[in-house]
């Protein structure tokens, strides 16, 4: 039996990757985050260098429209409007010589710019 409720995990179209997963899990714990509490936010706002810059944040706050999916013992949340220009993105984690940070692929992005935070759809 399948019932759908406010805390199903539905199948996630953000994939979080086992390496960004395990980086977020170190966050919260280095934050003394509650664990069973915090989701990983992930979504999109006007503006940046190309139209739209990605949002990741920690938070225990879920609004009754959030979409609610868990990957890698990451509980990911993302409103309904994100979710239109974040389907089948992943996100990883580099750590390189370059940088460090967090690396979205959006296949839904027409153009990105060069710091990778910010894209057009």
């Amino acid at each position: 039996m399948n019932t759908t409720t406010q805390d199903s995990v539905s199948t996630s179209p953000v994939i979080l990757t086992p390496t960004a997963a395990r980086e977020v899990k170190t966050i919260i714990e280095q934050q003394e985050l509650d664990a069973s509490k915090v989701c990983l936010r992930v979504g999109v706002k006007g503006g940046g260098c190309s139209g739209f810059s990605y949002i990741l944040d920690l938070t225990e706050t879920r609004k009754e429209t959030d979409e609610l999916f868990e990957q890698h013992g990451v509980r990911i949340i993302c409103d309904p409007k994100s979710l239109l220009y974040l389907s089948g993105v992943t996100i990883d984690f580099k750590d390189e010589i370059m940088g460090r940070g967090f690396v979205f692929q959006n296949p839904n992005a027409t153009s990105t710019c060069g710091c990778g935070s910010s894209f057009s759809a």
